[in-house]
């Protein structure tokens, strides 16, 4: 049996549950939950006596005082992020942050930055492309049974009720890129290669929510390929196959297309072969959340094999830094109307990030921003940082 590693999880909401049952289950593989943080006492206690963890927290600085957690899962709001993770890096010790990485290029660079500087493990929980069917894909295209895809379409849309569930998504002005554009944009990075330019148009259906809705991406990659990045909260079709995610590829050899209902098709030579590559519903799980919940899981054992073998796991914070910089140009795109390329944000983040990085840490005074939550010093912001996110 493997070496014991405890995790502790910070956020002890919607999402964090999926993330809970899936450490539970890789007890198997030497995880053992020691504690849980939430600055909602409810939920934290609820956690803890849900998946038997020992010890919970409403303040994650006193977590960090009190535990020594070999791994630490950060399942909390997009605000709490950046200040979190470099609490936990400061303190050595390996992390796993939610999608998305920060709120902006910035955040992401400094906290990439600060894990890089101290040598310890960061990655970020983006478990799109460990969706089974999309697994298959990868595999598929590692095997070069099309070539290098030169043409691609990555395809999210849904009218699927997010609300009730994570009612604050209404409120947030960088919305649908940041929560769902992220993982469409990593895709087409796995499946296609880097990014050179991205040009976006971005549209707000919902009237109830202050942020787009709806995002048309187009990447043109490093390496000539093209490809059509789509993702909507507000698609009014039956049925709607909430949570898949539809894929089209094609190489010098063939084609790849996932229909909904994870129907796969390959064309090579003429010949159609068709696979069926849905998700295994776990134990804890349920349709149609199944294929995101075993994904969390695959995700998870990844990130922790990586750790265990001292290297990068597949969505590392330097990984993750590019699909993030795929977002801040769509923003960008969107605003001006023009294409923007990625790598002149990319080194504009990192020099933004090594400034601050130097910079000696100053209380926050509450700011006006039109964008960004405000954040406040003191006790009041450590506790902020166990909020849960969903």
């Amino acid at each position: 049996m493997a070496d014991k590693i405890g995790v502790s999880v910070v956020g002890c909401g919607f999402f964090a549950q999926n993330h809970l049952n899936a450490w539970r289950d890789l007890a198997k593989d030497g995880v053992e939950l020691i504690a849980v943080c939430d600055i909602d006492a409810a939920k934290a206690k609820a956690a803890a006596e849900k998946f038997k963890v020992p010890r919970w927290y409403t303040d994650l600085d006193v977590l960090l005082a009190k535990e020594k957690p070999g791994l630490i899962d950060i399942v909390t709001r997009v605000e709490t992020h950046r200040e979190q993770v470099l609490k936990t890096v400061a303190k050595g010790i390996p992390t796993i942050v939610q999608k998305p990485f920060g709120f902006d290029l910035g955040d992401c660079r400094a906290m990439t930055l600060a894990a890089k500087k101290a040598g310890v493990f960061l990655a970020v929980h983006e478990n799109f492309r460990f969706q089974a069917p999309l697994r298959r894909i990868t595999e598929l295209l590692r095997q070069g049974v099309i070539g290098t895809p030169s043409w691609g379409r990555v395809s999210f849309r849904t009218d699927y009720d997010i609300y009730t569930g994570q009612p604050y998504l209404l409120n947030e002005t960088r919305f649908v890129i940041n929560d769902l554009g992220v993982h469409v944009c990593d895709l087409a990075r796995a499946f296609l290669g880097e990014v050179e330019h991205v040009t976006c148009e971005t549209q707000r259906r919902n009237p109830k929510a202050k942020g787009e809705d709806t995002a048309t991406m187009m990447m043109k990659h490093v390496n000539g390929a093209v490809s059509m990045v789509e993702c909507t909260y507000g698609a009014h079709r039956l049925p709607d196959i909430f949570p898949q995610t539809l894929i089209e590829l094609e190489g010098p050899k063939g084609a790849i297309i996932l229909y909904k209902n994870f129907d796969l098709e390959i064309m090579v030579g003429g010949k159609i072969t068709k696979e069926h590559a849905d998700a295994e519903v776990l134990h804890w799980a349920a349709r149609p959340w199944h294929i995101i919940q075993e994904s969390v899981l695959a995700t998870n054992a990844h990130i922790l094999n990586a750790l265990r073998s001292g290297k990068p796991a597949d969505v590392s914070a330097e990984d993750n830094f590019k699909t993030f910089a795929c977002c801040e140009a769509a923003y960008k795109s969107a605003e001006s109307g023009k294409a923007v390329a990625l790598e002149p944000l990319q080194a504009k983040a990192k020099s933004a990030g090594k400034a601050k990085a130097k910079a000696k840490p100053k209380a926050r005074a509450k700011v006006k921003s039109p964008k960004r939550p405000a954040k406040k010093a003191g006790k009041k912001s450590s506790k902020k940082a166990a909020r849960s996110k969903k």
